[in-house]
């Protein structure tokens, strides 16, 4: 069974690859891979009114620009950590990156909404595939404790980091070139990994011995899907549209009926032992929850400093900057230092306490409000917060699984990520415009007042979704303190053995 190259060390396979040389590399492989699927979430933000205007998209048509891409990413990543699992998680990374890459040429050569809207439909696909494939091929190529924090630091900081950069990159892109090269710019960066991919990625063979569990997925994807379209359409149609309701009712009974089936599947798409574990289902919710304030922000800010402040597409997306840094520095500098010393929960627990500071300060904002003195200390305090967050979430969560399920147990953090994305959007969106129309209308009474009133209304309504977003932040903190509950990793046995030794 030793697929590693060095018989004598008895983690086998993933120690062997402990030692493997070109391991680094490989990580620049990964994170290359996981930075365009995370950018590639918000790099079309900034770009959507130039496509918009260029595609003749309607306003109440142009969220699917956004949802279509996030809509198919959660719904199926179940899926395909299941496939990197049956398949082999280097084979499927591959894949993963040349249909990411094909998809995203299309969108960028596409000539009708329709068109660009089903390229990010498929691009949302493909990054199902290849996310879960990423980090279980990180998860099996580092085992050290030390270098685990390490390579999870790395990760942590681009998962968090990722969707900043897309708000600078795309403000690059749009202003300088135009809104095309969000979507053709991953070509070249799908290329590089490929062949970084084949060079340097080591990996297990799949098991081909189980099969799909259809079922499960028909279940399991139809009721995220229903939950998080439910969400987005909540904006325009409101809550107690029946057909919000409807998609809420019927994602609630699929999810229901897919868990029961998951207990009785011979092949189930998401064995119950990976949730049933309470470190592992804390790490999830914990990851959910971080992701609905954290959208609120990048959301509720990129309108506020370009519509707001006047601010350039470019100047927005530098605007960013600070947040990315302190994410990085969080995951990297703090969290990737200490998590092999104290408890997971002991840096996710002050981590969203951060977080949730930042948001508060936010909650001050005015039409008139100073970057540098009122926005700038909210974002380095977010970023902080993040990344004391994300690295230990990742880390934690994928700790002690057996090879044949990491790849699900991969897919199963990235659908906490993506799942929280878009109930953040929707949700936070539609708290922030109804406030905002409300305070339109209770302020608004004469017709010469609307350029005061309305910028006022607006901004009103961003911060009380901030708010809200506040709160969702601790309760993150909260989960995390009640839920995760593992010890730190100390010397190593707990962090790295179980993952390698559970091959059976």
């Amino acid at each position: 069974m030793s697929t590693g190259r060095r018989g004598e060390t008895p983690p086998m396979a993933a120690g062997a690859e402990g030692t493997d040389p070109h391991r680094w590399w490989g990580l620049v492989v990964i994170a290359l891979a996981q930075l365009m699927v995370v950018l590639d979430a918000t790099i079309v933000n900034i770009a959507l009114p130039s496509a918009q205007h260029a595609l003749n998209i309607s306003d109440g048509n142009r969220q699917w620009v956004i949802t279509a891409y996030t809509l198919a990413f959660g719904g199926l990543l179940l899926l395909g950590g299941r496939i990197a699992d049956l398949v082999g998680r280097k084979r499927t990374f591959v894949v993963g990156l040349i249909g990411f890459a094909a998809a995203s040429a299309l969108g960028a050569a596409a000539t009708s909404s329709g068109m660009l809207f089903g390229a990010r439909a498929l691009q949302g696909a493909f990054a199902a595939v290849l996310a879960p494939s990423a980090l279980s091929l990180l998860t099996t190529t580092f085992t050290d404790p030390r270098e685990r924090g390490k390579a999870f630091g790395i990760y942590g900081a681009l998962a968090g980091s990722g969707s900043a950069i897309g708000f600078i990159v795309g403000g690059l892109l749009t202003q300088y070139l135009n809104w095309r090269w969000c979507l053709y710019v991953n070509v070249p960066i799908a290329a590089i990994a490929v062949l970084g991919a084949f060079a340097l990625l080591r990996d297990r063979p799949g098991h081909g011995d189980a099969r799909l569990d259809v079922p499960g997925v028909l279940l399991g994807c139809g009721g995220l899907v229903a939950i998080v379209y439910g969400f987005s359409e909540a904006e325009p149609r409101g809550w107690t549209d029946p057909l919000v309701l409807a998609l809420f009712a019927a994602g609630v009974v699929l999810l229901t009926v897919f868990v029961w089936w998951q207990g009785r599947a011979p092949s189930p798409l998401l064995p119950l032992h990976i949730v049933r574990d309470r470190n592992r289902a804390g790490c999830f919710l914990t990851m959910m929850l971080a992701v609905i304030g954290m959208f609120g922000l990048f959301l509720f800010m990129t309108y506020y400093l370009q519509v707001i402040l006047g601010y350039s597409p470019v100047r927005a997306g530098l605007a960013f900057l600070p947040l990315t840094a302190a994410i990085i520095i969080g995951s990297t500098q703090i969290s990737a230092r200490l998590l092999h010393r104290v408890a997971p929960r002991m840096l996710m627990v002050p981590g969203m306490l951060l977080a949730a500071s930042g948001l508060l300060l936010l909650t001050r904002m005015t039409v008139g409000s100073s970057y540098a003195t009122e926005i700038l200390p909210a974002l380095l305090l977010m970023g902080l917060g993040m990344g004391l967050t994300f690295m230990p979430v990742f880390a934690t969560a994928t700790a002690g699984v057996a090879p044949r399920d990491s790849g699900v147990t991969s897919a199963t953090v990235n659908t906490s990520q993506q799942v929280g994305g878009s109930i953040g959007t929707a949700l936070l969106n539609t708290i922030a415009t109804t406030s905002s129309a409300a305070y339109i209308t209770a302020h608004l009474h004469n017709p010469a007042e609307k350029a005061t009133v309305i910028p006022v209304g607006v901004v009103h309504g961003y911060t009380v979704a901030i708010w809200w977003a506040a709160g969702v932040m601790l309760l993150a903190g909260l989960v995390a303190g009640l839920m995760v509950t593992a010890k730190a990793p100390g010397h190593g046995a707990p962090a790295q053995a179980p993952v390698p030794e559970s091959v059976g």
